[in-house]
């Protein structure tokens, strides 16, 4: 279906493979909630086209910046930009694949993806309001679990993250405390005591070396880093551990599945099998490039990635985009402009 409506776009001349200038790579930069997918997809098409490409992951808010500022070609973020934003930066913002943020923590004793956490209750850890690990609050949702009697050591981002600004949106939207104290941002002022490390890989070794800590990850760096999950309790009551399955459950209950629309909420959505803290991740780009030979790497490259990206997705950890929302996106492509006038000839491989 995808490719029907893509060669329906050639057809009508929107897209074409002629006079395509010699191209030598892609710089991005943004959201390391999703870079290792970046990362893969970047070595095949540098393997498929003969075209390097970059991709640092530097947080969403570095990548706002970035592409804002025409300093990189992508810019990755975990966070939409309203239409308004987009109007004023004069970006398209295309989303690009959903994963999850999962709750890790290391506990020596404690099973891996055993413990078990409320919103509500992950709330009041993330707000400094519980510091031990035995509180009688966690010991009661865990019966059977020897929780230690350790003190609870939050490891959280010290970049501008989308990451983190879902998880904090996600707090806040299961706790009134929460929002009124804290409240959701890429860098939230946490109160007390924090240990804070860049990027999701950066929080993850910190978690790995500190005993008692608590962190939020994306959920494909839980099976490389062999970090220890947390369950959480689902909008149905249901203990639910994070899975691909779980963010493709979040989607079917969602108005990105229902409407179309790629900015809707995935978070805390209806289904007995739906994961949480489910996120939708964004490339942004020039929507009105000075010159048309100048937009065409970036766009050949995301044009590859609709066309690849749902076999190349499988098994990463995160969930391709349903196929409506796919179809209508190399329509999306076609609005960027170039100032010269030129066409822009982004058909990919």
């Amino acid at each position: 279906m995808f490719r029907s409506a893509l060669r329906c776009l050639v057809a009508t001349g929107l897209l074409t493979t002629a006079s395509l200038p010699s191209l030598a790579q892609v710089q991005a930069a943004g959201a390391s909630f999703p870079s290792q997918v970046y990362l893969r997809w970047a070595e095949s098409y540098t393997r498929a086209a003969g075209v390097q490409v970059s991709y640092q992951a530097t947080g969403s808010g570095d990548g706002i910046k970035r592409i804002s500022a025409r300093q990189v070609q992508i810019g990755g973020s975990d966070s939409p930009l309203s239409p308004e934003e987009l109007a004023k930066r004069q970006l398209l913002q295309i989303p690009m694949l959903v994963g999850g943020v999962v709750p890790v923590v290391r506990l020596s004793g404690v099973p891996s993806g055993r413990l078990r956490l409320t919103g509500e209750l992950l709330a009041d850890i993330m707000r400094g309001e519980l510091t031990q690990w035995n509180d009688a609050r966690i010991a009661a949702l865990n019966p059977g679990l020897a929780l230690p009697a350790l003190r609870i050591k939050r490891v959280v981002r010290s970049d501008k993250s989308g990451t983190t600004e879902g998880f904090s949106r996600y707090l806040a939207a299961v706790s009134p405390r929460f929002a009124s104290e804290i409240g959701a941002s890429q860098l939230p002022a946490w109160p007390g005591e924090v240990l804070a490390a860049q990027g999701n890989d950066g929080v993850s070794a910190l978690l790995k070396a500190t005993e008692g800590a608590i962190a939020y990850v994306s959920y494909d760096r839980v099976a490389r880093d062999a970090l220890s999950s947390v369950q959480l309790r689902n909008r149905e009551g249901r203990w639910v551990s994070a899975s691909e399955a779980g963010f493709m459950a979040a989607i079917r209950h969602s108005e990105l599945q229902s409407k179309g629309d790629d900015r809707a909420s995935l978070l805390d959505r209806p289904g007995a099998d739906s994961w949480p803290l489910t996120l939708t991740s964004f490339a942004l780009i020039d929507a009105r490039p000075p010159r048309a030979a100048a937009a065409v790497a970036p766009m050949r490259f995301l044009y590859w990635c609709f066309l690849h990206g749902d076999e190349l997705t499988r098994g990463t950890g995160f969930a391709p985009l349903p196929v409506r929302i796919q179809s209508k996106l190399a329509a999306r492509l076609a609005e960027v402009k170039a100032q010269d006038g030129a066409p822009i000839a982004y058909l990919a491989l």
